[in-house]
């Protein structure tokens, strides 16, 4: 069925994602909390998807990206998404949920999971959202430890590591760049330096050495340009991480305050998925398949 994949299957998508971000192609990755909104992601013929850890705290606990979430909750969507989207999985481990021990057990724990990529952080725990105020960052030297872990946890090489620095807001643009190279030295696959505040600044970030990773936050600090001046650019990820979040936000909020307003959706069913359309997110007509399949096979066994 469309979606599930074994082990053949997350090893393939991690070798295809590996290959994307070598090639600095700005690749979309919309941010996805559940497992509906990745299933969408994939049908509207997307190459990844990155399950946001704000997205996630948000979701499916109602609280801000203070660093709230558990692993074991992170984990819980990571499996659900994985059995039924076969795109690779960038998944955001925020600081790694503890020190550098704790950083290899959390990315052997989400490589069985699913994960095709990891995003570490360099964040003081408990952490808060890149684009928040008030930041603080470990040094780096205890940064790089935790990547060291993180690539020693591995079981296929092909799992990307990415090192996030917030390290742009707290200690300005050159130790952030500086922060970029060490954890590339470490062993980092992919940096990701948060928050640039304007396009000298990206133009800066994209010329180092490692594919890089942006992160556009309708907003946040970072201003939006598009892919294509990205890719020029030199970056390899572009995040949408919040974009299906805000999104799915706004649309609840006009609907059901249309709904509390004029005591029905009169008026505004245009604004809904069909009926029809959300079975077919959901792969509904693929279960009525095996249903007919199964019941045929109760008659064969019958007679």
């Amino acid at each position: 069925m469309k979606g599930e994949r074994g082990a053949a299957g997350l090893g393939a998508a991690r070798a295809h994602l590996r290959r994307c971000l070598s090639e600095r192609r700005a690749v979309l990755a919309p941010g996805a909390a559940n497992a509906l909104t990745a299933r969408v992601i994939e049908d509207l013929g997307f190459e990844a998807v990155y399950v946001t850890g704000a997205g996630v705290a948000n979701t499916h606990l109602g609280l801000p990206d203070i660093g709230l979430l558990t692993v074991t909750e992170l984990n819980d969507v990571v499996v659900r998404i994985s059995d039924v989207c076969s795109l690779p999985l960038i998944v955001d481990i925020d600081t790694g949920f503890g020190n550098a021990i704790n950083v290899g057990r959390v990315i052997a724990t989400l490589e069985r999971a699913g994960a095709s990529a990891v995003q570490i952080e360099d964040q003081v725990f408990p952490k808060k959202c890149g684009h928040f105020e008030g930041k603080a960052v470990i040094s780096q030297q205890e940064m790089a430890s935790k990547i060291k872990a993180a690539v020693d946890a591995r079981h296929d090489p092909n799992l990307q590591i990415i090192a996030r620095t917030d390290a742009r807001a707290v200690e300005g643009l050159d130790r952030a760049l500086e922060r970029a190279e060490y954890y590339r030295e470490a062993g980092a696959d992919v940096i990701f330096v948060e928050a640039p505040l304007n396009l000298s600044e990206l133009t800066l970030v994209g010329q180092l050495s490692a594919p890089q990773v942006v992160n556009i936050v309708i907003g946040g600090k970072t201003p939006e340009i598009s892919q294509a001046e990205l890719r020029r650019l030199g970056f390899s990820l572009a995040l949408y991480a919040n974009a299906a979040l805000q999104a799915s936000l706004r649309a609840m909020q006009e609907t059901l305050g249309h709904l509390k307003a004029q005591g029905s959706l009169w008026g505004i069913e245009d604004a809904l998925a069909s009926f029809a359309e959300r079975q077919r997110i959901v792969a509904k007509p693929d279960y009525d398949l095996l249903e007919e399949r199964y019941k045929s096979a109760d008659r064969s066994d019958a007679a």
